[in-house]
């Protein structure tokens, strides 16, 4: 059966993704139109690509993590280099190595920007924090004078995984005037309604959200500019892990259990992503189970059900 999806990230726990998208092939969904926010905009591109489980376990279990912090010149120094990072460059880590990464693995397919693949196959979701709205992309790129077609798919993804504060912002330009793009989730924004019209579906969307409504609070100590980043980063990122999703959208959206790792955790063993990815696969087998969609049409697709989407 066909589905569309939309995944949202949660930083290093992204193989759990990855556990529920075996799940959901095992049972013989196939991918139509796919989205993706933060770390969820790295899977949701490969899967248009044409990655399937098999080699995305395999990618994800035997990353690196830490070859996205890779730091040059400058900020090398310690703490010195933290904090001209900070000031100069708007965040610790250079995003580019990102880009690096998924551009690479796009090209194995043969994939190099949105022009590459069938028209509204794949969505990316951004923050433009100087304008306060989230941004679609390659939809809003015209809005900066920007052919989408031109677009490099790598570089939209390195903009949803820019995490404030951790990693460095990209920067895009409307009438010269600098815009500042960053991680898709920091708008609390789960666009699960993306591919959503006001007519009967043919097929359902699915939401993928890495969630834990268990992660304790962390109290952070402030001494320094790089302690009041950090938490700064972290009480945003454990609010976005409790962030309500409405039922609407609940009803339709797999809900992930992370076990109360954290989404800038670079350092997962190899147990530790394995549990990850059974926490994904087994919540995607359970709502699969439960999952009827003729019934979730009666329910919120019926015509008098059917105000959400106006």
């Amino acid at each position: 059966m066909r589905v569309d999806a939309v995944f949202e990230g949660g930083g290093m726990k992204g193989i759990a993704l990855i556990g529920a998208i075996t799940a959901m092939e095992q049972h013989g969904y196939q991918w139509e139109s796919v989205a993706g926010t933060s770390a969820g905009s790295i899977v949701a591109a490969l899967l248009a690509a044409g990655y399937r489980h098999q080699e995305l376990r395999e990618i994800f279990e035997t990353l690196n993590y830490l070859q996205f912090l890779k730091r040059k010149g400058l900020s090398r120094i310690p703490y010195l280099g933290s904090c001209y990072n900070l000031i100069v460059q708007k965040g610790l880590y250079p995003s580019d190595e990102i880009e690096r990464f998924v551009g690479l693995l796009l090209l194995k397919k043969g994939i190099r920007t949105f022009g590459d693949l069938p028209k509204e196959k794949l969505r990316i979701i951004a923050s433009d924090i100087s304008a306060g709205t989230m941004l679609t992309l390659p939809d809003d790129l015209p809005d900066f004078e920007i052919k989408p077609e031109t677009f490099p798919i790598a570089k939209a993804v390195r903009m949803s995984c820019a995490i404030p504060y951790f990693f460095q912002p990209y920067f895009l330009y409307k009438n010269k005037i600098p815009h500042i793009i960053v991680d898709g989730g920091l708008l609390s924004n789960f666009p699960v309604w993306l591919f959503d019209s006001k007519e009967r579906p043919l097929w359902p969307t699915f939401g993928f959200r890495l969630n834990d409504e268990t992660v304790p609070v962390r109290p952070q100590t402030v001494k320094s500019l790089y302690g009041l980043s950090k938490a700064l980063l972290m009480t945003m990122m454990d609010a976005h892990d409790r962030f309500h999703v409405k039922k609407a959208e609940a009803v339709r959206t797999v809900f992930i259990p992370t076990k109360g790792y954290s989404s800038i955790d670079f350092h997962l063993s190899a147990a530790q992503r394995q549990e990850l990815f059974d926490s994904g696969k087994k919540a995607a087998e359970d709502f699969l189970n439960k999952w009827d969609f003729n019934k979730y049409v009666t329910a919120f697709r019926s015509e008098k059900n059917n105000s959400f989407l106006v």
